[in-house]
């Protein structure tokens, strides 16, 4: 067994997908396309499912991919809070995390809090929460 992708539903994929390709070096992995007819129903549970769809690779690592599905019909729901149940937060390692922070801001981001250390005096490890642009929550960590 191993571990194979991450997916996020977005309002944009194009939009966002780029977001991740821009500020974190993440790349398409094969053309963006769309989805749709009864297995891809029957799969996930949606009647008359139509997905777009990209793939994106992830910074620093070869295998898991990030996968951004873009239904053609969305349930609207409420921004998540960094302390909802369910899915919490992906984290990127970056060389510096006010330039990340402020970068992910400039690319249609938002800010949820401030950069802390969390280490201890022998390893100090910079962290800060932020959003990206369709309110899903990023840590940013640095050693």
């Amino acid at each position: 067994m191993k571990f194979g992708h991450i997916s996020m539903v977005a309002r944009d994929t194009d939009r966002l997908a780029d977001f991740y390709k821009a500020v974190f070096g993440c790349e398409d992995t094969v053309r963006r396309w769309t989805m749709s007819g009864e297995p891809v129903s029957r799969g996930n549970g949606v009647p008359n499912s139509e997905i777009y769809a990209a793939w994106l690779s992830l910074p620093g690592i070869d295998g898991p991919f990030l996968e951004i599905f873009q239904y053609k019909t969305i349930l609207d729901c409420p921004v998540p809070a960094v302390n909802q149940p369910g899915y919490g937060h992906l984290c990127f390692e970056v060389e510096n995390i006010h330039a990340t922070r402020d970068a992910v801001i400039e690319a249609g981001g938002m800010p949820v809090g401030e950069v802390t250390d969390l280490g201890t005096g022998q390893s100090p490890v910079l962290c800060v929460y932020v959003r990206d642009p369709e309110g899903n929550i990023i840590e940013l960590e640095q050693k």
